[in-house]
Protein backbone atom coordinates (compact mmCIF):
# COMPACT_ATOMS: atom_id res chain seq x y z
CA UNK A 1 0.00 0.00 0.00
CA UNK A 2 1.40 3.69 -1.11
CA UNK A 3 1.36 5.99 1.43
CA UNK A 4 1.29 9.80 0.32
CA UNK A 5 3.86 11.75 0.68
CA UNK A 6 2.74 13.93 3.21
CA UNK A 7 2.18 10.98 5.25
CA UNK A 8 5.70 9.43 5.42
CA UNK A 9 8.13 9.98 7.82
CA UNK A 10 10.00 13.22 7.09
CA UNK A 11 13.43 14.22 7.76
CA UNK A 12 13.92 17.43 9.58
CA UNK A 13 17.30 19.46 10.89
CA UNK A 14 17.64 21.01 13.54
CA UNK A 15 19.64 24.39 14.53
CA UNK A 16 22.50 21.77 14.85
CA UNK A 17 22.36 20.30 11.70
CA UNK A 18 20.96 16.45 13.36
CA UNK A 19 18.40 14.94 11.81
CA UNK A 20 14.99 13.93 13.35
CA UNK A 21 12.41 11.88 11.92
CA UNK A 22 8.71 13.15 12.13
CA UNK A 23 6.37 10.16 12.12
CA UNK A 24 2.73 10.89 10.76
CA UNK A 25 0.71 12.21 13.25
CA UNK A 26 3.98 14.20 14.78
CA UNK A 27 3.61 15.95 11.42
CA UNK A 28 0.13 16.35 10.98
CA UNK A 29 0.26 18.13 14.67
CA UNK A 30 2.88 20.07 13.12
CA UNK A 31 1.34 21.05 10.33
CA UNK A 32 -2.02 22.69 11.97
CA UNK A 33 -0.32 24.73 14.72
CA UNK A 34 1.90 25.99 11.85
CA UNK A 35 -1.57 27.00 9.79
CA UNK A 36 -3.01 28.22 13.08
CA UNK A 37 -0.22 30.34 14.53
CA UNK A 38 -0.06 31.86 10.59
CA UNK A 39 -3.58 32.75 11.34
CA UNK A 40 -3.07 34.27 14.41
CA UNK A 41 -0.17 36.22 12.84
CA UNK A 42 -2.17 37.64 9.80
CA UNK A 43 -5.00 39.00 12.20
CA UNK A 44 -3.12 40.54 14.38
CA UNK A 45 -0.67 42.43 11.88
CA UNK A 46 -3.36 44.48 10.46
CA UNK A 47 -3.71 45.82 13.87
CA UNK A 48 -0.85 48.60 14.49
CA UNK A 49 0.00 49.65 18.42
CA UNK A 50 0.97 53.19 18.30
CA UNK A 51 2.55 54.99 21.72
CA UNK A 52 1.49 58.16 22.62
CA UNK A 53 4.49 60.35 21.96
CA UNK A 54 3.32 64.27 21.43
CA UNK A 55 0.54 66.35 22.73
CA UNK A 56 -1.07 66.00 19.47
CA UNK A 57 -1.26 61.98 19.68
CA UNK A 58 -2.23 62.48 23.38
CA UNK A 59 -5.56 64.82 21.71
CA UNK A 60 -6.52 62.05 19.47
CA UNK A 61 -5.82 59.08 22.86
CA UNK A 62 -8.64 61.64 24.53
CA UNK A 63 -11.04 62.56 21.38
CA UNK A 64 -11.58 58.74 21.01
CA UNK A 65 -13.82 58.41 23.51
CA UNK A 66 -15.71 61.14 21.90
CA UNK A 67 -15.66 59.31 18.60
CA UNK A 68 -16.69 56.11 20.03
CA UNK A 69 -19.55 57.41 22.22
CA UNK A 70 -20.49 59.81 20.14
CA UNK A 71 -25.31 59.31 20.34
CA UNK A 72 -25.01 56.91 23.67
CA UNK A 73 -28.09 58.26 25.75
CA UNK A 74 -25.97 56.36 29.04
CA UNK A 75 -22.23 58.01 28.78
CA UNK A 76 -20.96 60.87 30.64
CA UNK A 77 -17.92 62.23 28.88
CA UNK A 78 -15.51 63.62 30.77
CA UNK A 79 -14.02 67.00 30.34
CA UNK A 80 -11.98 67.57 27.75
CA UNK A 81 -9.48 69.57 30.43
CA UNK A 82 -9.77 67.57 33.32
CA UNK A 83 -8.61 64.29 31.29
CA UNK A 84 -5.54 66.64 30.03
CA UNK A 85 -4.69 67.44 32.96
CA UNK A 86 -4.82 63.68 34.64
CA UNK A 87 -2.89 62.06 31.43
CA UNK A 88 0.06 64.70 31.48
CA UNK A 89 2.93 63.57 33.23
CA UNK A 90 3.98 67.21 34.11
CA UNK A 91 0.36 67.89 35.45
CA UNK A 92 -0.90 64.91 37.32
CA UNK A 93 0.78 64.79 40.81
CA UNK A 94 0.57 61.21 40.70
CA UNK A 95 3.41 60.79 38.99
CA UNK A 96 5.52 61.60 41.58
CA UNK A 97 5.58 57.58 42.34
CA UNK A 98 3.37 56.17 39.17
CA UNK A 99 5.25 55.50 35.78
CA UNK A 100 2.83 55.23 32.83
CA UNK A 101 2.40 54.92 29.15
CA UNK A 102 -0.20 55.48 26.65
CA UNK A 103 -0.70 53.25 23.69
CA UNK A 104 -3.17 53.48 20.51
CA UNK A 105 -4.86 50.72 18.23
CA UNK A 106 -4.89 51.37 14.18
CA UNK A 107 -6.52 49.14 11.61
CA UNK A 108 -6.86 49.83 7.62
CA UNK A 109 -5.31 53.30 8.92
CA UNK A 110 -8.13 54.08 11.10
CA UNK A 111 -8.01 54.59 14.79
CA UNK A 112 -9.94 51.79 16.93
CA UNK A 113 -8.55 51.46 20.45
CA UNK A 114 -6.97 53.13 23.43
CA UNK A 115 -5.85 51.74 26.60
CA UNK A 116 -2.92 53.50 29.72
CA UNK A 117 -0.66 51.55 30.62
CA UNK A 118 0.27 52.08 34.34
CA UNK A 119 2.27 51.12 37.80
CA UNK A 120 1.24 52.57 40.77
CA UNK A 121 4.71 51.63 42.77
CA UNK A 122 3.33 52.94 46.06
CA UNK A 123 -0.15 50.45 45.57
CA UNK A 124 2.22 47.79 44.86
CA UNK A 125 4.75 48.28 47.77
CA UNK A 126 1.53 48.87 50.24
CA UNK A 127 -0.17 45.80 48.84
CA UNK A 128 3.09 43.79 48.29
CA UNK A 129 2.68 43.24 44.72
CA UNK A 130 4.09 43.83 40.87
CA UNK A 131 0.60 45.36 39.42
CA UNK A 132 0.80 46.67 36.28
CA UNK A 133 -2.78 48.53 35.28
CA UNK A 134 -4.65 48.59 32.61
CA UNK A 135 -7.17 52.33 32.24
CA UNK A 136 -8.53 54.47 29.87
CA UNK A 137 -9.91 51.48 27.80
CA UNK A 138 -11.84 51.65 24.72
CA UNK A 139 -12.44 49.75 22.16
CA UNK A 140 -14.13 48.81 18.64
CA UNK A 141 -16.47 45.66 19.01
CA UNK A 142 -13.38 43.75 17.46
CA UNK A 143 -12.09 41.55 19.87
CA UNK A 144 -8.93 41.43 17.96
CA UNK A 145 -8.44 44.79 18.95
CA UNK A 146 -8.42 44.03 22.54
CA UNK A 147 -5.88 41.45 22.95
CA UNK A 148 -3.84 43.86 20.47
CA UNK A 149 -4.28 46.43 23.57
CA UNK A 150 -3.98 44.64 26.38
CA UNK A 151 -0.61 42.53 24.94
CA UNK A 152 0.96 46.39 25.03
CA UNK A 153 -0.63 46.77 28.67
CA UNK A 154 1.27 43.34 29.47
CA UNK A 155 4.60 44.00 27.48
CA UNK A 156 5.07 47.11 29.18
CA UNK A 157 4.48 45.44 32.43
CA UNK A 158 7.12 42.49 32.22
CA UNK A 159 9.66 45.37 30.58
CA UNK A 160 9.45 46.95 34.29
CA UNK A 161 9.21 43.70 36.18
CA UNK A 162 5.53 43.12 36.54
CA UNK A 163 4.01 39.75 37.50
CA UNK A 164 0.09 40.73 36.92
CA UNK A 165 -2.06 42.98 34.90
CA UNK A 166 -5.08 44.09 36.39
CA UNK A 167 -7.96 46.59 35.82
CA UNK A 168 -9.73 49.14 34.88
CA UNK A 169 -8.11 50.95 37.13
CA UNK A 170 -6.55 54.38 36.95
CA UNK A 171 -3.97 56.25 38.68
CA UNK A 172 -5.19 56.07 42.11
CA UNK A 173 -8.78 55.89 43.73
CA UNK A 174 -9.26 59.32 43.11
CA UNK A 175 -9.94 58.07 39.36
CA UNK A 176 -12.63 56.14 37.91
CA UNK A 177 -12.06 51.78 38.08
CA UNK A 178 -14.06 49.32 37.44
CA UNK A 179 -16.00 48.04 34.11
CA UNK A 180 -19.69 47.59 33.99
CA UNK A 181 -21.30 44.58 33.57
CA UNK A 182 -24.41 45.23 34.78
CA UNK A 183 -26.91 48.70 34.10
CA UNK A 184 -25.82 49.41 30.91
CA UNK A 185 -28.96 51.08 30.18
CA UNK A 186 -28.65 53.51 32.97
CA UNK A 187 -27.65 56.90 32.66
CA UNK A 188 -23.77 57.23 33.77
CA UNK A 189 -21.66 59.67 36.38
CA UNK A 190 -19.41 62.00 36.08
CA UNK A 191 -16.60 59.90 38.46
CA UNK A 192 -17.61 56.48 36.91
CA UNK A 193 -16.85 54.66 33.46
CA UNK A 194 -19.57 53.72 31.05
CA UNK A 195 -18.78 50.92 28.20
CA UNK A 196 -20.71 49.33 26.06
CA UNK A 197 -22.07 45.73 26.92
CA UNK A 198 -19.57 43.64 24.65
CA UNK A 199 -16.41 44.71 26.78
CA UNK A 200 -17.03 42.55 29.50
CA UNK A 201 -17.97 39.78 27.40
CA UNK A 202 -15.07 40.23 25.57
CA UNK A 203 -12.76 39.65 28.86
CA UNK A 204 -14.44 36.12 29.42
CA UNK A 205 -13.97 35.33 25.86
CA UNK A 206 -10.05 35.76 25.27
CA UNK A 207 -9.53 33.74 28.39
CA UNK A 208 -6.82 33.87 31.25
CA UNK A 209 -8.72 36.80 32.94
CA UNK A 210 -10.29 36.09 36.50
CA UNK A 211 -12.28 38.80 38.51
CA UNK A 212 -10.39 40.25 41.13
CA UNK A 213 -13.01 42.45 42.73
CA UNK A 214 -16.42 43.23 42.64
CA UNK A 215 -17.94 46.84 43.27
CA UNK A 216 -21.86 47.90 43.46
CA UNK A 217 -23.64 51.02 42.71
CA UNK A 218 -26.52 52.44 44.46
CA UNK A 219 -29.68 54.47 43.60
CA UNK A 220 -30.99 56.16 46.24
CA UNK A 221 -34.83 57.72 46.22
CA UNK A 222 -34.65 60.87 48.58
CA UNK A 223 -37.59 61.03 51.31
CA UNK A 224 -39.31 64.12 51.36
CA UNK A 225 -39.22 64.52 54.83
CA UNK A 226 -36.61 63.22 57.34
CA UNK A 227 -37.93 59.95 58.72
CA UNK A 228 -38.27 59.68 62.02
CA UNK A 229 -36.43 56.34 62.91
CA UNK A 230 -32.89 58.30 61.29
CA UNK A 231 -34.05 62.03 63.21
CA UNK A 232 -33.94 59.87 66.58
CA UNK A 233 -31.34 58.23 65.74
CA UNK A 234 -29.38 60.83 64.67
CA UNK A 235 -30.21 62.31 67.76
CA UNK A 236 -29.41 60.11 69.95
CA UNK A 237 -25.92 59.66 68.57
CA UNK A 238 -25.18 63.31 68.68
CA UNK A 239 -25.89 62.81 72.64
CA UNK A 240 -24.40 59.82 73.16
CA UNK A 241 -21.07 60.80 71.60
CA UNK A 242 -20.84 64.45 71.19
CA UNK A 243 -20.62 64.77 67.94
CA UNK A 244 -21.90 67.31 66.00
CA UNK A 245 -22.51 68.89 62.60
CA UNK A 246 -20.77 71.43 60.81
CA UNK A 247 -21.39 73.71 57.59
CA UNK A 248 -18.93 75.57 56.49
CA UNK A 249 -17.64 78.46 54.02
CA UNK A 250 -16.43 78.05 50.82
CA UNK A 251 -13.35 80.68 52.03
CA UNK A 252 -12.91 77.60 54.92
CA UNK A 253 -12.09 74.81 52.20
CA UNK A 254 -8.55 76.94 51.37
CA UNK A 255 -8.14 79.44 54.48
CA UNK A 256 -6.54 78.63 57.36
CA UNK A 257 -8.90 75.97 58.54
CA UNK A 258 -7.54 74.15 55.62
CA UNK A 259 -10.87 72.10 55.59
CA UNK A 260 -9.90 70.85 52.05
CA UNK A 261 -7.06 69.00 53.38
CA UNK A 262 -8.99 67.82 56.28
CA UNK A 263 -11.13 66.45 54.36
CA UNK A 264 -8.49 64.68 52.11
CA UNK A 265 -6.58 63.22 55.19
CA UNK A 266 -9.67 61.79 56.36
CA UNK A 267 -10.21 59.97 52.98
CA UNK A 268 -6.60 58.60 53.38
CA UNK A 269 -7.42 57.01 56.83
CA UNK A 270 -10.73 55.90 55.58
CA UNK A 271 -9.86 54.10 52.11
CA UNK A 272 -6.58 52.91 53.59
CA UNK A 273 -7.78 49.01 53.34
CA UNK A 274 -9.60 49.52 50.25
CA UNK A 275 -8.38 47.57 47.41
CA UNK A 276 -5.74 49.00 45.40
CA UNK A 277 -5.73 51.92 47.20
CA UNK A 278 -2.77 54.10 47.44
CA UNK A 279 -2.45 56.94 50.56
CA UNK A 280 -2.46 60.44 48.87
CA UNK A 281 0.59 62.40 48.92
CA UNK A 282 0.05 66.38 50.03
CA UNK A 283 0.87 67.80 46.81
CA UNK A 284 -2.22 65.60 45.69
CA UNK A 285 -4.47 66.69 48.06
CA UNK A 286 -3.28 70.01 47.44
CA UNK A 287 -4.17 69.40 43.67
CA UNK A 288 -7.32 67.34 44.35
CA UNK A 289 -9.16 69.90 46.71
CA UNK A 290 -7.75 72.87 43.86
CA UNK A 291 -9.41 70.40 40.86
CA UNK A 292 -13.20 69.79 43.62
CA UNK A 293 -12.96 73.47 44.33
CA UNK A 294 -15.19 74.98 41.64
CA UNK A 295 -17.79 71.75 41.78
CA UNK A 296 -17.91 71.85 45.42
CA UNK A 297 -21.21 73.36 46.58
CA UNK A 298 -20.91 74.15 50.74
CA UNK A 299 -24.50 73.40 51.41
CA UNK A 300 -24.54 70.12 49.94
CA UNK A 301 -21.22 69.17 52.01
CA UNK A 302 -21.30 67.83 55.64
CA UNK A 303 -18.37 67.96 58.50
CA UNK A 304 -18.61 65.89 61.46
CA UNK A 305 -16.84 67.15 64.73
CA UNK A 306 -15.66 65.27 67.73
CA UNK A 307 -16.78 67.73 70.87
CA UNK A 308 -14.47 65.83 73.27
CA UNK A 309 -11.64 67.06 71.76
CA UNK A 310 -10.33 70.39 72.44
CA UNK A 311 -9.91 71.37 68.76
CA UNK A 312 -12.90 69.75 67.85
CA UNK A 313 -11.39 67.21 65.59
CA UNK A 314 -12.97 66.57 62.01
CA UNK A 315 -13.84 62.56 62.11
CA UNK A 316 -16.25 62.43 59.04
CA UNK A 317 -17.32 64.64 56.07
CA UNK A 318 -19.92 63.84 52.89
CA UNK A 319 -19.24 65.93 50.31
CA UNK A 320 -21.82 65.83 47.29
CA UNK A 321 -22.83 67.51 44.66
CA UNK A 322 -25.43 68.26 41.84
CA UNK A 323 -25.49 65.39 39.19
CA UNK A 324 -23.33 67.04 36.04
CA UNK A 325 -24.74 63.78 33.94
CA UNK A 326 -26.73 65.31 31.31
CA UNK A 327 -25.20 68.88 31.51
CA UNK A 328 -21.74 67.10 30.72
CA UNK A 329 -23.20 65.21 27.75
CA UNK A 330 -23.78 68.47 26.26
CA UNK A 331 -20.72 69.26 25.96
CA UNK A 332 -19.57 68.69 22.57
CA UNK A 333 -16.55 66.51 22.83
CA UNK A 334 -15.82 67.32 26.45
CA UNK A 335 -15.38 70.84 25.51
CA UNK A 336 -17.02 73.45 27.65
CA UNK A 337 -17.27 75.87 24.54
CA UNK A 338 -18.88 77.35 22.89
CA UNK A 339 -22.34 76.16 25.11
CA UNK A 340 -20.91 73.50 27.41
CA UNK A 341 -20.18 75.45 30.00
CA UNK A 342 -24.02 77.08 30.69
CA UNK A 343 -25.45 73.74 31.23
CA UNK A 344 -22.70 72.96 33.71
CA UNK A 345 -23.33 76.30 35.24
CA UNK A 346 -27.28 75.92 35.41
CA UNK A 347 -27.11 72.03 37.19
CA UNK A 348 -24.23 73.79 39.76
CA UNK A 349 -25.19 77.29 40.67
CA UNK A 350 -29.00 76.65 40.00
CA UNK A 351 -29.36 73.27 41.11
CA UNK A 352 -31.38 72.45 37.50
CA UNK A 353 -30.78 68.72 37.63
CA UNK A 354 -32.83 65.83 39.23
CA UNK A 355 -30.16 64.16 41.23
CA UNK A 356 -26.64 64.10 43.46
CA UNK A 357 -23.73 62.19 43.20
CA UNK A 358 -22.45 61.11 46.50
CA UNK A 359 -18.70 62.17 45.55
CA UNK A 360 -16.93 61.26 48.49
CA UNK A 361 -17.98 59.77 51.84
CA UNK A 362 -15.55 59.20 54.68
CA UNK A 363 -15.59 58.32 58.51
CA UNK A 364 -12.89 57.71 60.27
CA UNK A 365 -12.89 53.64 61.53
CA UNK A 366 -13.33 54.23 65.27
CA UNK A 367 -16.25 56.79 64.73
CA UNK A 368 -17.97 53.92 62.34
CA UNK A 369 -19.66 51.90 64.95
CA UNK A 370 -21.22 55.20 66.66
CA UNK A 371 -23.06 55.78 63.58
CA UNK A 372 -21.48 58.88 62.49
CA UNK A 373 -21.98 58.39 59.07
CA UNK A 374 -25.91 58.77 59.47
CA UNK A 375 -25.47 61.91 61.04
CA UNK A 376 -24.04 63.09 56.98
CA UNK A 377 -27.09 62.01 55.38
CA UNK A 378 -29.77 63.26 58.42
CA UNK A 379 -28.04 66.78 57.92
CA UNK A 380 -28.45 66.89 53.93
CA UNK A 381 -31.53 65.14 53.23
CA UNK A 382 -32.97 68.92 54.28
CA UNK A 383 -30.83 70.72 51.59
CA UNK A 384 -31.40 68.08 48.94
CA UNK A 385 -35.63 68.68 49.52
CA UNK A 386 -34.78 72.53 49.50
CA UNK A 387 -33.64 72.15 45.88
CA UNK A 388 -36.26 69.73 44.70
CA UNK A 389 -33.58 66.67 44.15
CA UNK A 390 -35.32 63.51 43.65
CA UNK A 391 -32.31 60.65 43.79
CA UNK A 392 -28.90 60.65 45.31
CA UNK A 393 -26.42 58.14 43.48
CA UNK A 394 -23.78 56.32 45.24
CA UNK A 395 -20.20 55.64 43.63
CA UNK A 396 -18.42 52.07 43.33
CA UNK A 397 -18.99 50.35 46.33
CA UNK A 398 -16.73 47.03 47.18
CA UNK A 399 -19.38 44.31 46.99
CA UNK A 400 -18.09 42.93 50.14
CA UNK A 401 -18.12 45.90 52.11
CA UNK A 402 -21.72 45.37 54.15
CA UNK A 403 -21.28 47.79 56.73
CA UNK A 404 -21.21 51.10 53.78
CA UNK A 405 -23.83 49.18 52.07
CA UNK A 406 -26.06 48.36 55.43
CA UNK A 407 -26.50 52.43 55.45
CA UNK A 408 -28.91 52.47 52.25
CA UNK A 409 -31.42 49.61 54.09
CA UNK A 410 -33.28 53.12 56.00
CA UNK A 411 -34.03 54.42 52.50
CA UNK A 412 -35.61 53.06 49.50
CA UNK A 413 -32.75 51.92 47.18
CA UNK A 414 -31.83 50.12 44.53
CA UNK A 415 -28.70 48.21 43.05
CA UNK A 416 -28.96 49.53 39.81
CA UNK A 417 -25.17 49.34 38.59
CA UNK A 418 -22.32 46.46 39.21
CA UNK A 419 -18.34 46.27 37.76
CA UNK A 420 -15.65 44.10 38.05
CA UNK A 421 -11.78 44.62 37.88
CA UNK A 422 -10.04 41.73 35.96
CA UNK A 423 -6.46 39.90 36.72
CA UNK A 424 -4.23 38.03 34.77
CA UNK A 425 -0.73 36.54 35.64
CA UNK A 426 1.26 37.92 32.47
Amino acid sequence: MTTHKLLEEKPLQTLTGVNFYMTPLLFHAFFRNFVTECTLLKKMTHIEIKKVETKKDLKKFIDFHYELYKGSPYDVPNLFMDEMSTLSKDKNAAFEFCSAEYFMAYKDGKMVGRVAAIINNRANERWEQKNVRFGWIDFIEDRDVLEALLKAVEDYGREHGMTHIVGPLGFTDMDPEGMLTYGFDRLGTMPTIYNYEYYPRFFEEIGGYEVDNRYNEYIIQIPREIPEKIKKLSEMIMKRYNLHIRKIRRSEIFGKEQMGQQLFRIINATYKDLYGFSEMTEKQIHQTVKMFEPVLDVELMTFIEDWNTPEHRVVGAGITISSLAKALQKCRRGRLFPFGWWHVLRALKWHKSEGIDLLLIGVLPEYRPKGASALIFYDLIKYYNKYNYKWAETQVEMEDNKAVQGQWDMYEHENHKRRVCWRKQI
